[in-house]
């Protein structure tokens, strides 16, 4: 499930032709295509919470923009991945998390079966630690999202280049068997070209095509001629797209 990346040039290219707004270059598409992406897929969460407080109205579309909401953020849930455990000479219990959008929950394998880690505030760590009713055990442990060795940078070259939000330390000390569930990004799109006479040519081999939900594919031909009107600093251009946007909507709407 995906949208056609030279289908979206060709459509951006054809409208700004059309207006006689000039050419927009391969490397600018890319450029404008990644952020149109990334702001169309951020626009998902704003939208989810949005219908799910009810602050759209109460038509007969709620339920099934919702469910259509959920089923574009689907395609980038990942269900129990692998995390890496990292060895420190400090401290223990130090894994690192796949590169994700959003984290969801984590788990440890326990005799066969996965038990949920629960996140706690490191201000909370001592106090849990230290009270027999709340210490963490290997069927109910806990995490910490910034460890102590990561906060004094007291890293070692195995640690070294991981970001600070991709880190976690568990309690009690967990070696293997970790996995989360997380939201994932969308990856970089690419359209990707052969230059023949001069000319840019689509080459498929060469190519990334948009991850999103394929009923996005008009909304990011709107997006990318908003961007365009930007770059280009032609307000016309940017005015269509917001004509064009304005149909869309509408369009969503009924």
């Amino acid at each position: 499930m995906a949208v056609n990346i030279d289908t979206v040039y060709q459509r951006v290219l054809a409208i700004a032709n059309k207006e006689q707004r000039g050419y927009i270059t391969p490397q600018e598409f890319n450029l404008l295509a990644n952020q149109a992406q990334m702001n169309i897929f951020e626009q998902y969460f704003y939208d989810w919470n949005q219908f799910e407080k009810g602050e759209t109205g109460n038509d007969s579309t709620y339920s099934d923009m919702l469910d259509l909401i959920n089923e574009k953020i689907d395609i980038f849930e990942k269900f129990r991945v692998s995390c890496l455990y990292t060895t420190n000479a400090n401290q223990a219990g130090i894994w690192e998390l796949p590169d994700h959008y959003r984290m969801g929950e984590i788990y440890s394998l326990c005799n066969g079966q996965y038990v949920e880690i629960e996140k706690i505030d490191q201000n909370q760590l001592h106090h849990i630690q230290n009270s027999p009713l709340t210490a963490p055990t290997i069927d109910r442990p806990v995490y910490v999202r910034t460890s102590n060795i990561l906060r004094i940078g007291s890293t070692t070259d195995l640690l070294t280049g991981i970001p600070l939000e991709r880190t976690i330390q568990v309690f009690p000390t967990i070696t293997t068997g970790v996995v989360c569930n997380y939201i994932d990004h969308p990856s970089k799109v690419s359209w990707g070209y052969t230059i023949v006479n001069e000319k840019a040519l689509y080459n498929a081999d060469r190519t990334t095509h948009f991850e999103l939900h394929p009923s996005d594919e008009k909304n990011l031909v709107i997006k990318i001629l908003e961007l365009a009107g930007i770059l280009i600093k032609d307000p016309g251009l940017y005015q269509l797209a917001g004509t064009e946007e304005a149909q869309y909507l509408q369009q969503e709407k009924q």
